[in-house]
C-alpha cells in the first residue's frame, strides 16, 4: 500500500509517517496543501491519499474533487479533526472513500485504511449512520435516470451495500457468487451511476429511494 500524506502541520505529517512506516506501509510523499496534493497524486500515483480538510491555497474538499475526477483509481480518505456533519457530507459528495477523525484509535485507523485500500467505505459506524441518514430522503423525480440501467443482480448487490455489507467476500457469500463476479458487478454499478466509490453508491441509492425502508441498515 502506497500512501500520500496531506496536512499543513509538520508534526501531524511526521507522526503519521512514523505510524504508517511502523506498520510496513510505504509513504511515497507529503503535501502541505491541496494544490501540492493534486500535483503529487498525479506524479506519484499513490493507492491512498490521507487528506486534511483545512489547508492554505486549496482546501481538502477541492483537492478531493480534483483527484477523484482525474484519478479515480486513487482512494482519498479524509483525516481531519472536524466532526462537523457538513464537512463529512461534502467530503463524500466530493468523492472521498472515507472520513476519519484524528482522535481515532490506531488499530481502528489501520482497519479503515485497509478497508479503503480494498475499495470499501472507510467510515466508522457512527459516521456511516450519519451519511445514510443524510442521503435517505428520496427525490420525487424518477425520469430516465442512470439506475434504470441496473440489472436485477446489480440491484441485489446495491441492497446489500445499503444494509452495510460492503466486503466483496461477504457479498459473494450472500449471493453465492465468486468475488471476481462481485467486483465485475460493482464496476458496472459505478460506471452506470457515474460514481467513484461505494459510499457514493449507498448515498445515491438512499437519496433516490431505490431500497425499501425495511431493507435498509438500521
Amino acid at each position: 500500500m502506497k500512501v500520500l500524506i496531506v496536512d499543513d502541520h509538520i508534526l501531524v505529517r511526521d507522526g503519521l509517517r512514523s505510524l504508517l512506516e511502523a506498520r510496513g506501509i510505504e509513504v511515497v510523499g507529503e503535501a502541505t496543501n491541496g494544490e501540492e496534493a493534486v500535483e503529487l497524486a498525479r506524479e506519484l500515483k499513490p493507492d491512498i491519499v490521507l487528506m486534511d480538510l483545512m489547508m492554505p491555497k486549496m482546501d481538502g474538499i477541492e483537492a478531493t474533487k480534483l483527484i477523484s475526477a482525474e484519478l479515480p483509481e486513487i482512494k482519498v480518505v479524509v483525516l481531519t479533526a472536524s466532526e462537523e456533519e457538513e464537512d463529512l457530507f461534502e467530503a463524500i459528495r466530493s468523492g472521498a472513500s472515507g472520513y476519519i477523525i484524528k482522535n481515532i484509535d490506531p488499530d481502528r485507523f489501520f482497519e479503515l485504511l485497509e478497508a479503503a485500500y480494498q475499495g470499501e467505505p472507510a467510515l466508522p459506524p457512527n459516521l456511516a449512520r450519519k451519511v445514510l441518514q443524510e442521503f435517505a430522503q428520496p427525490k420525487i423525480e424518477r425520469k430516465k435516470r442512470p439506475d434504470a440501467e441496473l440489472t436485477d443482480r446489480e440491484r441485489e448487490i446495491l441492497e446489500l451495500l445499503v444494509q452495510g455489507i460492503t466486503s466483496n467476500k461477504e457479498i459473494a457469500e450472500r449471493l453465492f457468487l465468486s468475488e471476481s463476479t462481485v467486483k465485475y458487478h460493482l464496476h458496472n454499478i459505478l460506471n452506470k451511476l457515474h460514481l467513484q466509490n461505494r459510499a457514493q453508491v449507498v448515498a445515491y441509492a438512499l437519496q433516490h429511494g431505490l431500497i425499501p425502508k425495511d431493507k435498509r441498515q438500521d
